[in-house]
């Protein structure tokens, strides 16, 4: 854990007010947008937001401080996510344990004016990739928003979702070629199921994903630059992944409601100057 954030939380559990809008400052749009992604309803991610807060404050003596607090904070917050999912009216009647399912890579999207088949705003855009986040499986859901959305590292998603950086890369990979496929059509790509990319082509998506986590070795890679530099099948396929993890990265500026902020600000206040849940 960095000094700072040590300095914060000491300064918090001295119930310091300034550190009360710090905390806000530095975390409470991030935990509302995780909410917002795993559980798709304002209301819920406002739940998610003031629980995870308020939960941290309960436990803030007994943290032993071996992680990041925003990896203990994104912890908590998955498992209010994992149990509103639970109650949810569209939850499934049987839901498999998460832990149970198997920089300068990056592009502008460009102008989707220039897109030759369809016009799509940057809004509209924004909207497919929610859907798309929110049509994955949770296992896989939770993956690509840490790890692409909130940036965390993969051995940082490995922490807070209990489960090895292996298993963190193997779902990350299906769910960004999931959402990419999604996706698609709405950037320019043409592409046609089984003639796009010949037969004889490489597996280029997760070639080009487990690239971006450091997983291919130099003499692949080499292999790899020379088939796109000659196929353009593959090259436009991995143009669409690259534009799909920007938008991805840029979904990242949810605004928390100023209501949504007086509340969780008020039972934070409420929880350290009065001792009241």
């Amino acid at each position: 854990m960095e000094s700072s954030e040590i300095e914060l939380l000491n300064l918090l559990e001295r119930g310091d007010d300034s550190a009360i809008e710090e905390l806000l400052r530095r975390y409470q749009s991030r935990i509302y947008q995780f909410g917002m992604k795993m559980c798709g309803e304002p209301e819920d991610a406002k739940d998610v937001l003031q629980d995870t807060l308020l939960t941290m404050a309960r436990s803030l003596r007994s943290f032993r401080r071996d992680s990041s607090l925003s990896t203990w904070l994104y912890t908590i917050a998955r498992s209010f996510c994992i149990k509103k999912r639970r109650k949810s009216k569209f939850a499934p009647a049987r839901e498999m344990s998460l832990n149970a399912v198997g920089s300068e890579y990056f592009e502008p999207a460009g102008d989707p004016s220039q897109q030759p088949d369809q016009v799509v705003s940057a809004k509209e855009l924004q909207e497919h990739l929610s859907q798309a986040i929110q049509s994955l499986e949770p296992a896989h859901r939770e993956v690509l928003v840490l790890r692409d959305v909130e940036e965390l590292t993969a051995s940082e998603t490995a922490r807070v979702l209990g489960i090895s950086v292996e298993a963190v890369k193997s779902r990350l990979h299906r769910a960004r070629l999931a959402v990419r496929e999604q996706l698609a059509p709405l950037l320019g790509v043409k592409e046609k199921p089984g003639i796009a990319v010949s037969t004889a082509c490489p597996d280029v998506l997760t070639i080009f994903s487990r690239h971006l986590e450091g997983e291919i070795d130099p003499g692949t890679c080499k292999k790899m630059e020379s088939h796109l530099a000659g196929c353009a099948s593959c090259r436009n396929a991995c143009d669409s992944l690259k534009k799909t993890l920007t938008l991805c990265r840029n979904s990242g500026n949810v605004s928390v409601p100023s209501d949504v902020q007086e509340s969780v600000r008020k039972a934070i206040r409420d929880f350290l100057f009065e001792g009241s849940p």
